[in-house]
């Protein structure tokens, strides 16, 4: 750890000019030297200041279930996958080709339209007129479009701390940036939530006027086996003995949820987006087996289980015990309302044909 913070303090010139950078930046499209482009249909951004580990994939989904009346289209870069361009999701498609997050979207909801594109102006350009409405999952600091709502999500846990900019830290924008936001949603917040620890996140936010500052948690559904999707419930794992595969940024809330039910966790992990290598899944499976008890499970994210299943493990894992633990947002009943109804105002009053 103390290697760590040496290493961050070598660092922390390279992040100074880093935010010189992106504040030049900033204000060359708040002055309008650079333009954005605006679309004449309802877009949604959601986004963070910091790298990974915020909520947006959950948060998304969120809007999908709220928003099912209409015809979506959520457009994301596409993080990790190995292909470029424009790319339109279907059954063909693997995370190698367009990535693990808009797989998974893709495989969750029927209906909707999810695709890839670095560039988001064109991507958009590409869909806008066969849909109602366009979700940006993680383009907060795509300037070139100008989103019509935008969510910014902090992490409950790390308000409060010092947070350094890249490479230092994890920050890849300046917090004042949080002023072009409509919704600064909280993610990840205890339950129950107390007044004092929700009025200290609004004080660290300091919100003008016009923006909500709103409150979500993390609700966790049952196990899904990785191949059959046979279900079974957190109660019936208890005292097993776990081995955790993550690939994610910030797999700490999936830990303590899972420690609720045993304290026997052996966690192996990588990187966010990590493309599991099959000498990786080989020394797990050899860890996984030379374990002595005899109720023992494997658990991995749902982000994960796409890339488990893509990349031609089942050879491996078809016949262990591998389950991936779902994850949906859930907001604060007074949160709840506020952020639905301000969500359902805005498409419905900036549809094309309204």
């Amino acid at each position: 750890m103390m290697l760590l913070n040496y290493l961050r303090l070598l660092l922390l010139p390279f992040s100074f000019i880093y935010g010189i950078a992106i504040t030049l930046r900033k204000k060359l499209y708040d002055w309008g030297i650079i333009s954005s482009v605006k679309f004449d249909l309802p877009v949604i951004c959601v986004g963070n200041l910091a790298v990974g580990g915020s909520g947006k994939t959950p948060t998304t989904e969120y809007l999908v279930r709220l928003l099912a009346g209409y015809k979506i289209a959520i457009l994301s870069r596409g993080y990790g996958r190995e292909t470029k361009g424009f790319i339109l999701a279907d059954d063909r498609a693997t995370a190698k080709s367009i990535g693990d997050e808009p797989l998974q979207y893709y495989q969750k909801f029927e209906g909707i339209t999810v695709a890839v594109c670095e560039d988001r102006i064109k991507g958009i350009e590409k869909l806008k007129d066969g849909h109602d409405l366009i979700i940006l999952d993680d383009a907060f600091q795509h300037r070139p479009v100008k989103a019509g709502l935008n969510i910014l999500l902090f992490e409950f846990r790390k308000l409060g701390t010092l947070q350094f900019l890249l490479p230092a830290g994890n920050l890849r924008d300046v917090f004042s940036s949080r002023k072009r936001a409509e919704v600064l949603l909280v993610t990840k917040s205890p339950v129950p939530l107390l007044h004092v620890a929700q009025q200290a996140s609004i004080n660290e936010l300091q919100p003008n006027n016009t923006q909500k500052v709103l409150h979500s948690y993390l609700k966790y559904g049952d196990l899904k086996q990785l191949y059959t999707e046979e279900q079974r419930s957190l109660e019936t794992i208890r005292d097993f003995e776990i081995y955790l595969l993550t690939g994610i940024a910030n797999p700490d809330p999936l830990i303590e949820e899972l420690e609720k039910y045993t304290k026997t966790i052996k966690h192996e992990k990588f990187p966010d987006h990590y493309a599991f290598k099959t000498d990786d899944i080989k020394k797990f499976k050899s860890a996984y087996e030379s374990g002595n008890r005899k109720e023992k499970i494997i658990i991995t994210t749902e982000k994960d289980s796409k890339r488990l299943k893509a990349a031609g493990f089942k050879d491996l894992l078809v016949n262990l015990p591998v389950y991936f633990l779902p994850i949906e947002v859930e907001l604060f009943e007074e949160d709840k309302i506020t952020f639905d109804e301000l969500i359902l105002n805005y498409v419905k009053s900036n549809r094309r044909n309204r």
